[in-house]
């Protein structure tokens, strides 16, 4: 870390900005963690993409089905490939925020000690999956009290229906005065995260996962913070940064080039979303990832992979889509 717990905040709001991608996991044959195949993604994500940052170990990443070694070795890899980087011709470090949610405390805190003592920049950690109606605001608040009292690196918060609640935007603004939470991904409608921006002021850096209203968030909420789904390298290339790009016009407040930018990758979104299975979406951006050349692969169960119709269907919309490889 290079920042003190007392200065988290401040730290984060200046350094915890711009594009971030979560990251997937590719797996070998025998559906291994390929690390070769992972080095090479966050080689492209890191220096060909040049992102702001990586989201390592979520759901994305099948965090569900990966061992705590495995969910370790995901982020070491990030942190090597980030620091190896460097600050990438001027441009900054990549920066690292490791997912340490768990159904277990010990294990949430296991993952965050780690990923403190190996040089992550920051951790997420999702609100707590509750049972028999126990969702209460106090048994919220006092989780990430507690985490914020255990660990001195800075605190994402994240909070997404799976969790079986949305948290209140004034529940949030509540943890938001906690020392070391700088963020959340608040993974819910747009007046939910609108207010909750209203409320909090610039003490923590509020996002949300969907992309085509990214560009709105920053020109109508001020927003700085794209925390964190895979569009940063699904609707992108090396030669084709249409999201970077309209995310730079748009801090620079060229918001009508912005748009324009925006808006043509529209194509491109509409590939996505009419070849996606319902129930399918790792396995679908993975076979995304496969035809921009990246490394996708299979998904592990419960995951289910797509079917050879399924990846026909994904192969055509995208060859129609117009994202450039070359």
């Amino acid at each position: 870390m290079d920042y003190k717990k007392s200065q988290a905040k401040e730290y984060a709001r200046e350094h915890f900005v711009g594009v971030w991608a979560a990251a997937l996991t590719p797996f070998d044959a025998d559906l291994r963690v390929d690390e070769k195949a992972l080095r090479e993604n966050y080689e492209h994500w890191i220096r060909d993409l040049k992102l702001g940052g990586l989201f390592l170990a979520g759901k994305q990443a099948e965090y569900f089905s990966l061992s705590i070694a495995e969910r370790k070795r995901l982020i070491d890899l990030a942190i090597e490939a980030a620091h190896a980087a460097g600050d990438r011709g001027g441009i900054g470090r990549c920066g690292i925020v490791a997912s340490c949610s768990d159904t277990n405390l010990d294990v949430v805190l296991d993952l965050a000690r780690h990923s403190t003592d190996v040089g992550a920049d920051y951790i997420i950690v999702h609100s707590p999956v509750l049972h028999f109606g126990a969702d209460t605001d106090e048994t919220i608040y006092e989780y990430y009290r507690y985490l914020s009292e255990q660990l001195d690196i800075g605190i994402a918060m994240w909070n997404h229906p799976d969790c079986g609640y949305v948290m209140s935007p004034e529940q949030c603004a509540r943890i938001a005065e906690l020392p070391n939470i700088v963020a959340i991904k608040y993974s819910t409608d747009r007046a939910r995260y609108s207010r909750l921006t209203e409320l909090v002021g610039d003490k923590i850096h509020v996002s949300n996962p969907d992309e085509p209203d990214w560009l709105d968030n920053i020109i109508e909420l001020g927003w700085k913070l794209y925390l964190c789904s895979t569009p940063p390298y699904l609707l992108q290339s090396k030669v084709d940064q249409r999201m970077n790009e309209y995310t730079r016009l748009a801090f620079e407040g060229k918001h009508t080039e912005a748009r324009k930018v925006r808006d043509s990758l529209e194509p491109v979104r509409q590939a996505i979303r009419e070849s996606k299975p319902k129930g399918k979406p790792q396995a679908h951006s993975k076979a995304w990832q496969d035809l921009l050349g990246q490394h996708g692969g299979k998904v592990r169960r419960p995951l289910i992979n797509l079917t050879e119709a399924e990846l026909a269907a994904t192969r055509e919309a995208y060859a129609g889509c117009g994202l450039r490889l070359a």
